[in-house]
């Protein structure tokens, strides 16, 4: 069964960090584009990052530069999102895409063919 599995979600303080990995069963991520969505209580998905398999390049959310890195290991078929300075406003659920293609702007990547079921990051004291 073709899936994405998304995990290292929680609660955290304001300033912390997490990760977030995101694991792809039945299909290689070798040569797919991928990148992060994140959904807000009550709206709608918004992408906030994608790296594009041809040369790595990598493209954020404004509200994210400098904070987030998203990356990939092909050999463990995961993408990660490295979370750093979490914000009360980081407060989502996030979930990772893969296929499609990279934009540099919103929303980073487009056209995907597979979803992560998601996983909640709260940031609160």
């Amino acid at each position: 069964q073709e899936q994405l599995v998304d995990s290292g979600g929680g609660l955290v303080q304001p300033g912390g960090s997490l990760r977030l990995s995101c694991v792809a069963t039945g299909f290689s991520l070798e040569g797919q584009n991928v990148g992060w969505y994140r959904r807000f209580p009550g709206k709608t998905r918004e992408g906030i990052c994608s790296m594009d398999s041809r040369d790595d390049s990598k493209y954020y959310h404004d509200s994210v530069k400098g904070r987030f890195t998203i990356s990939r290991d092909n050999a463990k078929n995961t993408v990660y999102l490295q979370m750093d300075n979490l914000k009360p406003e980081d407060t989502a659920d996030y979930h990772c895409a893969v296929g499609g293609f990279t934009r540099p702007t919103s929303p980073f990547l487009i056209g995907c063919d597979y979803w992560g079921q998601g996983t909640q990051v709260t940031v609160s004291s």
